[in-house]
This record gives C-alpha cells, sequence and structure tokens, in this order.
C-alpha cells in the first residue's frame, strides 16, 4: 500500500526549480553578454524560489485519509 501513495508537492518542487535554473541561465547569460542583471531576473529566480517552497510544504503534510490510517 505504502507503493500506492504519491508523495504531494513533487510537481510543485520540480517545477520551481526548473523556473529558479531558467532565470539563473538567463541572468549568467546577460552577465556574459555585459548586460546588467535586471530585477525581473532576479524576480523569476525568487518566483521560483517561493513555488519550491510551496511544493516543499505540501509534501510535508500528510493527507487526512493517511494520518487515519497510522
Amino acid at each position: 500500500m505504502e507503493a500506492e501513495f504519491i508523495e504531494r508537492g513533487v510537481k510543485t518542487k520540480l517545477i520551481g526549480f526548473i523556473i529558479m535554473v531558467l532565470g539563473l541561465l538567463d541572468c549568467l547569460l546577460n552577465l556574459r553578454g555585459g548586460l546588467p542583471a535586471y530585477e525581473q531576473y532576479l524576480g523569476v529566480i525568487l518566483l521560483g524560489a517561493c513555488v519550491f517552497a510551496i511544493g516543499a510544504v505540501r509534501g510535508g503534510r500528510r493527507s487526512s485519509a493517511v494520518a487515519a490510517k497510522v
């Protein structure tokens, strides 16, 4: 029955990680090109961190059905 349980928040953490990596890559490529790092690039990185944190919080909680079985 443990194999049937899907951990919550995994997709949200993955999406947050991808957003953070894309923001970081965009920021680093602009710095390499000689352009300054604008606030929107840092905002994308922070947005990804927030989405990742939401997924981590969701993954830490157990559903009420699983808590009732334990």
